[in-house]
């Protein structure tokens, strides 16, 4: 698809930047799914509750959910950790929080995720001070549309999936399955659609990715890749 050139972008020449293809802004969607630990889950509350006797109250009444929520959509954050190499990122699913039982109720699912640079620009715009040391409306950001998956308890062995998701989030050891706080599970969100926003139209991919590029990276690809701000001294405006 052609790009979308749907910001006002500071004066370039226009043959400074070259847009990435598809498949290249894949392998940055790759990286950032690496790299982030971090995610927002958003789903959608069910537009009916399972009946409950008294003894046995409803989720609403637990809860105190408002009325009225029936089909709203809630984006909710949640622990993420890239253990396969199929680009399905893996999620310690706790089944009392809302997004899984959403999911439970008939929900679809989205995971959106957005690249926060470790260091900031060479230089910035001349603007008044805000709370970010860089554009945020330029760095790329995506949603991955799919579905949840149980991870099955031979994958779990073979793939080593608690060291890996434990090794990206050390505080999730407390929770995981078999604990004595929660009941958890090991899911995956099978990717099925891709949608990019590389920053801004002028320099970046902004549209679907064919799931079969997101699925096709190696890891050698994303791994000889850079991001903005993954090395110190980068230019806010340009892209390495």
């Amino acid at each position: 698809p052609a790009p979308q050139h749907i910001f006002t972008n500071p004066s370039t020449s226009s043959s400074e930047y070259k847009i990435p293809t598809s498949y290249e802004s894949a392998i940055l969607a790759r990286r950032i799914l690496q790299l982030t630990p971090l995610g927002t889950l958003s789903t959608i509350f069910p537009t009916y509750h399972h009946a409950s006797s008294p003894s046995s109250p409803s989720t609403s009444s637990l809860e105190r959910r408002p009325a009225g929520l029936e089909g709203m959509p809630i984006g909710l954050m949640d622990y993420i950790a890239d253990c396969e190499s199929t680009g399905n990122p893996t999620i310690l699913a706790i089944n009392i929080a809302t997004s899984f039982k959403n999911v439970a109720s008939g929900s679809n699912i989205s995971l959106s995720i957005n690249w926060t640079p470790p260091y900031p620009p060479k230089s910035r715009i001349k603007s008044t001070k805000t709370p970010f040391e860089y554009s945020a409306a330029n760095l790329p950001r995506f949603s991955l549309l799919g579905y949840l998956e149980k991870i099955s308890a031979e994958e779990v062995e073979a793939k080593d999936i608690g060291s890996c998701f434990v090794k990206q989030h050390p505080d999730a050891k407390y929770w995981l399955p078999g604990n004595k706080i929660h009941e958890s599970e090991w899911v995956r969100l099978v990717v099925q659609e891709v949608y990019w926003i590389g920053g801004f139209g002028d320099r970046a991919y902004i549209g679907w990715i064919p799931v079969d590029e997101w699925r096709n990276v190696t890891s050698k690809e994303w791994e000889s890749v850079r991001l903005p701000g993954e090395k110190k001294g980068w230019r806010e405006w340009g892209a390495d």
